[in-house]
């Protein structure tokens, strides 16, 4: 069975860029909820949950309740481990990439946000790895890359793009909250998610 993870820092540590009813909200109510509706649909439907990477590799033969709340669970994990109130930059190794990829850091930021903004109601925006190369991509809803009727990379970055990630503090201004989120985002853990080989990664 799953469990919902601890946050790495308190709520209030992410401040001023995620409000700590926000970041409350998000973690025992929102992310709870997944851990809760997954473990249950596990039962109903007699299904091993030891991986759960392995409902997503065949994912097309599960009920949406397992899609939707393992998607969630799996998203969430990932957005906070990546998530830390000290500023870091991005190995070496992964800015080279970067800066081949995308021109620069900034530019990297500047492509993920407007993917981001692009994303029609609710849903994720991720930087992944696709056979050693650097892409962007979007999910809706609790969708992610690694589900195999989506197969698009290995995920590094995962933002969440749902109202309840940022309502309370920026309203309809999903670019604001982009635009801070950057301020977050702990280059030291995504660097590490990069060196590592996906099958020496578990849950986050």
């Amino acid at each position: 069975m799953f469990v919902l993870p601890e946050l790495r820092n308190p709520y209030s540590s992410y401040e001023p860029y995620i409000d700590a009813q926000t970041m409350e909200i998000h973690h025992l109510k929102h992310h709870a909820g997944y851990v809760k509706k997954v473990n249950q649909a596990c039962v109903d439907n007699n299904i091993d949950c030891e991986r759960i990477e392995t409902l997503f590799e065949n994912i097309g033969d599960y009920p949406a309740a397992i899609r939707n709340n393992a998607g969630g669970h799996y998203n969430h994990t990932i957005f906070w481990s990546i998530l830390d109130d000290t500023m870091t930059t991005p190995s070496m190794e992964l800015m080279n990439l970067i800066n081949e990829t995308f021109g620069s850091l900034e530019d990297f930021k500047a492509e993920f946000t407007k993917a981001a903004l692009g994303v029609f109601g609710s849903g994720w925006c991720w930087l992944v790895l696709n056979d050693g190369k650097l892409e962007i991509t979007t999910t809706k809803n609790q969708d992610n890359p690694l589900m195999s009727d989506i197969n698009a990379g290995y995920p590094l970055i995962g933002v969440d793009v749902w109202e309840h990630a940022y309502y309370l503090k920026y309203q309809n201004k999903r670019v604001e909250y982009l635009n801070n989120i950057w301020a977050l985002i702990d280059w030291d853990q995504v660097s590490m998610r990069f060196s590592q080989k996906p099958e020496m990664n578990d849950l986050a």
